[in-house]
């Protein structure tokens, strides 16, 4: 995590986000987000400029949250392939851990603040992704596919997978989970 989220700041942007969850963007305004946290609306004004600033900070600031916890349990040392399955499971807790992101990122995605900020695919998250794969394909681990859509690809079988899961439409327990990433890793392997 980067010094720009102090503790307060933090407070802030996880109250955002579990109202944006709860209301939407258009339904959680500033003034609800001072009821809810606790912090006086000039705390708010001292860290986000406006509402809008909020939300684009709050999206950087799940993407350095996912980034901390997706290479966290990475072994450079550990075999490609186990890396690979070790990323997708880090992915797939994280949002387990944190079920408000991927309805933020959904609601994100499809919206002006996304489509304002065209280098946003780019953030640290995805770089690193990005990188891991093009490091899969210069080994010969993974087929030599564009590393931005095996990148997709991995991230959003993760998520999908979760949503699945947290919406009770599928139960995946341990076996389940293992299953879907070998699935994903025979069809991206290089045999």
């Amino acid at each position: 995590m980067t010094d720009n989220f102090t503790e307060k700041k933090i407070a802030i942007l996880e109250t955002t986000l579990e109202l944006i969850k709860e209301n939407g963007f258009h339904g959680t305004p500033i003034s609800m987000v001072v009821k809810k946290s606790g912090v006086a609306a000039g705390t708010i004004y001292h860290h986000f400029e406006n509402k809008d600033r909020m939300i684009c900070e709050l999206f950087q600031y799940v993407t350095e949250k996912m980034l901390a916890a997706v290479k966290a349990g990475d072994d450079e040392t550990a075999s490609y392939e186990q890396r690979f399955l070790n990323l997708w499971k880090n992915l797939y807790n994280f949002h387990t851990n944190n079920p408000n992101v991927p309805i933020f990122f959904d609601q994100y995605i499809n919206s002006p603040y996304f489509e304002k900020k065209p280098g946003e695919e780019t953030n640290a998250f995805h770089r690193y992704i990005f990188s891991f794969i093009q490091e899969g394909i210069t080994q010969g681990h993974l087929k030599p596919v564009n590393p931005k859509i095996l990148g997709v690809l991995l991230s959003s079988t993760a998520i999908t997978s979760f949503k699945i899961q947290s919406h009770g439409k599928i139960k995946a327990g341990a076996t389940e989970l293992e299953q879907i990433i070998q699935i994903i890793w025979d069809g991206v392997a290089r045999h």
